[in-house]
């Protein structure tokens, strides 16, 4: 019986050494490789096998004899490649976001001693993607700036702008991922089509987007409360009418309670206002933005634009402004860099995610709820970061809430 179990050992290391050996011997690479098929990543769509995919995107090469893999070509274009990301069996790999200059619809791999091997696969450019526009109110005869990818033009097929009422605009000029396009008269309100020789793209933006406007300030304002805000109309040109204006001196502090209310606030109370009991957005909170346009003309160095919703019955009181309860946006664009101006209007998109602070700055303990959408208060004052001393002169117009797109 000893020497059974003194034997037991040895059978063991044998095992081991023999597992070791037979998994390097599986892993070590030898021979051409081999392409069996190309398909997404995805594992619930594993069975989804591809001929050929869009800039961009990551695929898995399947096949065999692929670890000693150096390069990946996609037509005249190299992958970054990630050792982590190849196995004898497979590889995941980018197709390079570059557009190539030569189509050879193929991907070319190259191992050993710089050899080579193909395979056919189509590289896919995909349709303009128009994601934002600097400012979303611009008017006729104006250059609007519209920022994206894949703004090809082609000298047989040139780019296009078609604004809301099939209207084309001329372009002024254009890159891969930037556009300059006159506004063209009589524009309406809705998405841009960018199109190209690889398709149309609809805008992600809504051109002079007016859905869940709370004040436009000049049918939708904030008369009945205690201040309707100052108006302005010029000097910035106006984009839609009448803007609210704040400025005046914000000391480096923000002004804690010391900012003269009337130049710096509005208080838009519906129930003061003659507005109905409505939420000012019945969609969901985690997945839509506070938007307006913006321009601040003298520099912004201190103090926070504090964006505060409240229940429709807030009528007459201000006390909600310092309640440390009180949830709340804070806009504090000077922080970065010690100061904020613009070249004209800009539009503003803050998530209704990020209205989770106290007036201070603190994270508040209570969360933004959809009873609390019924008004709304801006005041720029206190932060919680102190700055410079300033004048700013700061312009907002079409507050609305939209959906993120």
């Amino acid at each position: 019986m000893k020497n059974i179990y003194k034997s037991i050992p040895l059978l063991f290391i044998a095992i081991a050494i023999s597992g070791f050996y037979t998994s390097c011997k599986k892993d070590k690479t030898s021979g051409i490789p081999q392409v069996s098929y190309v398909r997404v990543t995805d594992p619930a769509k594993s069975d989804s096998l591809l001929t050929g995919s869009y800039l961009g995107t990551v695929i898995a090469i399947r096949g065999a004899n692929l670890g000693d893999v150096k390069e990946i070509w996609f037509n005249d274009q190299k992958a970054s490649l990630n050792p982590t990301y190849i196995t004898d069996q497979t590889i995941l790999v980018t197709i390079p976001d570059t557009i190539p200059k030569i189509v050879t619809n193929k991907i070319k791999l190259i191992y050993g001693n710089m050899d080579t091997m193909a395979v056919d696969f189509k590289v896919l450019v995909p349709a303009p993607t128009a994601q934002s526009m600097v400012c979303e109110y611009v008017n006729d005869g104006d250059t609007a700036t519209i920022d994206g990818d894949y703004f090809l033009n082609d000298p047989n097929i040139p780019l296009q702008v078609i604004f809301p009422g099939n209207i084309q605009a001329t372009i002024v000029k254009a890159s891969k991922t930037e556009l300059l396009v006159v506004v063209p008269t009589g524009a309406g309100k809705g998405r841009i089509t960018v199109k190209s020789l690889y398709g149309p793209g609809l805008s992600k933006f809504y051109f002079r987007d007016d859905r869940n406007m709370i004040l436009d300030f000049d049918n939708l304002t904030a008369a009945g409360g205690w201040r309707a805000g100052v108006m302005g109309h010029s000097a910035p040109a106006s984009i839609s009418g009448n803007y609210v204006r704040f400025t005046g001196v914000i000391p480096a502090n923000g002004g804690d309670w010391t900012s003269a209310e009337d130049p710096f606030s509005f208080d838009f109370w519906p129930i003061a206002n003659g507005r109905p009991k409505a939420p000012l957005y019945t969609g969901d909170l985690t997945n839509a933005e506070l938007k307006f346009e913006c321009n601040v003309t003298s520099p912004w160095q201190a103090g926070a634009l504090q964006m505060i919703f409240t229940p429709y019955l807030t009528t007459g009181a201000n006390g909600y402004i310092g309640d440390v309860n009180v949830p709340r946006g804070l806009w504090m664009p000077w922080q970065a860099t010690g100061s904020f101006s613009t070249k004209g209007w800009v539009t503003v998109a803050i998530p209704l995610s990020t209205f989770t602070y106290s007036w201070y700055g603190a994270i508040c303990a209570t969360k933004l709820t959809q009873d609390m959408l019924y008004g709304l208060t801006f005041f720029v004052l206190a932060g919680g970061v102190n700055g410079t001393s300033c004048t700013p002169d700061i312009c907002i117009d079409n507050i609305r809430i939209v959906p993120i797109q």
